[in-house]
């Protein structure tokens, strides 16, 4: 009896063939051709924007980059000079003081010279 319920299920259906890829291509046609042009225009422009949210970031490192050599020169430059003067005015500073102690000696000859005078006769 088993061999009886066996024998009266049917078998599943075979599944549908896929359709010939080549053939799918060419029946639908390009989106250029179906979509109206108001659609196009749009999404132009979004791809438009889209790139420019994405690379203006990158174009505004590289920009900052190649400024930055630049600005690097010129303050380099403007250290070097102001190295210069930090130098000029080191020494102009030792002349200074070589200049007082000149003024001070000067000042105590020339208080030495005066107190003579100064003192009373007799």
């Amino acid at each position: 009896m088993p061999l009886l319920l066996l024998a009266q299920i049917p078998a599943p259906p075979a599944p549908p063939l896929p359709p010939e890829i080549g053939r799918m291509i060419f029946q639908t046609p390009p989106p250029w051709v179906t979509m109206p042009p108001t659609a196009i225009v749009l999404i132009t422009l979004g791809v438009f924007a889209a790139c420019a949210v994405v690379l203006y970031p990158v174009f505004r490192a590289i920009a900052r980059r190649i400024e930055g050599k630049a600005a690097d020169a010129e303050l380099r430059a403007e250290l070097e000079e102001l190295r210069n003067r930090v130098q000029e005015l080191e020494s102009s500073q030792l002349h200074v003081a070589e200049l007082e102690e000149r003024v001070d000696f000067a000042e105590r000859l020339l208080s030495q010279q005066r107190a003579p005078e100064r003192l009373p006769n007799g």
